[in-house]
Parts: structure tokens; C-alpha cells; sequence
């Protein structure tokens, strides 16, 4: 047992101070990586990744469709309000001219 191992021993016993869990302590703070070195830090970061690249993409192309069909709609509403104007201003039933 190294210098370190008994400082954290140490630590960890005087943080806790009862025998009954001394046991599942020791199995913590004892566990190691191949190279002897403390592995606690490798557990709590493996549920950690990066960003997946296809995955973005795909919801890059969702998010873009999605937006892309609701501006579709909007400027297809937009164009019929503009094609009824006119039609109503061909038929003679609206003016522009401002009455007397």
C-alpha cells in the first residue's frame, strides 16, 4: 500500500468512522486500473461521448424540413391573400380609389 492509498484511506475512514461500512469503502477506493493508478475517475466519465455525427445530421435535416414546410405554408397563404385581391380588384367589387 502506497503513501497515497494510506492518506485516502485515512480520509475516507474518518469520514465515515463506522466498521460496518469500512467493508464497501475498501472495495471503492482500492479499485484500480491496470497501470495501479485510482480508476474511480474512469467510471464516472464513461457515460460521457461525444457528439455523433450521423445523429446531428439527422436531426439537422429533420429541423430544416420542419421549418422549411411551415415557411412553405406561410408564403403559400400569403400568395392566395394576394391572389384574391386582385381577383376581387378585377371584378370590380373592391377599389383602391378612395371614395367621395
Amino acid at each position: 500500500m502506497g503513501l497515497w492509498d494510506a492518506m485516502l484511506r485515512t480520509k475516507v475512514e474518518g469520514k465515515i468512522g463506522s466498521d460496518s461500512l469500512q467493508g464497501n469503502v475498501d472495495s471503492v477506493v482500492f479499485f484500480r486500473d491496470r497501470c495501479g493508478r485510482m480508476a474511480g475517475h474512469k467510471i464516472a466519465h464513461a457515460t460521457l461521448k461525444g457528439p455523433s455525427v450521423v445523429k446531428e445530421i439527422l436531426i439537422g435535416i429533420t429541423l430544416g424540413l420542419a421549418v422549411g414546410s411551415v415557411w412553405k405554408m406561410h408564403h403559400w397563404n400569403e400568395q392566395r391573400k394576394v391572389r384574391a385581391f386582385y381577383d376581387l380588384l378585377e371584378k370590380g367589387e373592391i377599389s383602391v380609389v378612395a371614395e367621395e
